[in-house]
C-alpha cells in the first residue's frame, strides 16, 4: 500500500537510516506521525516495519560527492517544497586488520577522503542543497557527531574522530549561516551506545561511566526528536552530549 503525505504532515530526511541510531530515529518520528525519507547506501529492506518505507527510501552513496549532489534532486522531488528536519546521521569508522584502530600514522589518504566525504562533506552538501525547503518550513538540522570528536578514543580511528570534530565546528558555522533563514542547526554527540559500531572491549569503558551502562539507540533518537520540534525552538548552534556522563 502506498502511503500518501497529508498536507499538514511534517517530513524528516534521515541519512544512515538502516540500523542503530538511524533505525531508532525512524521509529521515533514515525510514532509522532512524521513522514520519514530514509537515505542509505543499502536498498530498502522489506523487513522494515514502517508504512511507505520503500517509496520514501533514497539509495545514496554519500562517499561519492557526485552521487550525493544527484540525490539532492531526487529528495527535492519527494518533498513538495518543505522540509521540517534533516538529520545527518550517516557515519563510517574504518578499522585496520583484525579490527585495529587506524591512527594518523597508518591511515592512507584514500581512507581519509572516504571518511570525510561521508562524515563531514555530505552533511553540508545536503543541507545547502535543501536550504530552500528547510527555510520554507522553518526547519531544523541535526548533525550526529561523537564523543570521539573531543578526545582520543581507544577504538575510534583518527579519521573518524577528526571528521566528527570538524562536523561539530561545522554545526556552529551552519547555525550562524542558516539562522537568518529561520533554520536551527544543532548537533548531538553520542558516547557508548549499543549499536553495531561498538568494538570489543567497550565493556571496560562502561565500567567507568558514571551511569555504568551503555546508552540505547532510542535514547539518542529522543534527543534528536527534541531538537527537531518546537520544544527546542530557541536552541541553535549547540552540541548535546549523550554519553551517561562520560565527558565529565
Amino acid at each position: 500500500m502506498t502511503e500518501q503525505k497529508t498536507p499538514d504532515q511534517k517530513t524528516l530526511v534521515l541519512t544512515g537510516a538502516s540500523r542503530g541510531i538511524g533505525h531508532a530515529t525512524v521509529k521515533r518520528f514515525g510514532a509522532e506521525g512524521w513522514r520519514v525519507l530514509t537515505c542509505s547506501r543499502l536498498p530498502f529492506d522489506p523487513r522494515c516495519p514502517w508504512p511507505g518505507g520503500e517509496e520514501n527510501h533514497i539509495e545514496i552513496d554519500l562517499a561519492d560527492p557526485n552521487k550525493t549532489i544527484v540525490a539532492i534532486e531526487v529528495i527535492k522531488a519527494k518533498l513538495g517544497g518543505r522540509l521540517h528536519a534533516l538529520v545527518n546521521n550517516a557515519g563510517i569508522s574504518p578499522k585496520g586488520e583484525g579490527g585495529a584502530r587506524l591512527t594518523t600514522l597508518n591511515t592512507d589518504l584514500r581512507t581519509w577522503g572516504h571518511v570525510f566525504h561521508v562524515n563531514f562533506f555530505a552533511p553540508v552538501v545536503l543541507a545547502r542543497g535543501l536550504q530552500d525547503e528547510l527555510a520554507a518550513a522553518k526547519g531544523s538540522v541535526v548533525n550526529v557527531t561523537s564523543i570521539a570528536g573531543s578526545r582520543v578514543h581507544p577504538f575510534a580511528g583518527a579519521a573518524y574522530a577528526t571528521s566528527k570534530a570538524a562536523l561539530s565546528a561545522l554545526t556552529r558555522e551552519m547555525a550562524h549561516d542558516f539562522g537568518p533563514l529561520g533554520v536551527r542547526v544543532n548537533a548531538i554527540a553520542p558516547g557508548e551506545v549499543e549499536t553495531a559500531i561498538l568494538s570489543p572491549g567497550t565493556d571496560k569503558i562502561v565500567e567507568n561511566l558514571p551511569l555504568r551502562r551503555l546508552g540505547q539507540p532510542r535514547e539518542v533518537a529522543d534527543a534528536i526528536w527534541f531538537l527537531c520540534n518546537d520544544a527546542s525552538s530557541y536552541i541553535s548552534g549547540t552540541e548535546v552530549q549523550i554519553n551517561g556522563g562520560q565527558h565529565v
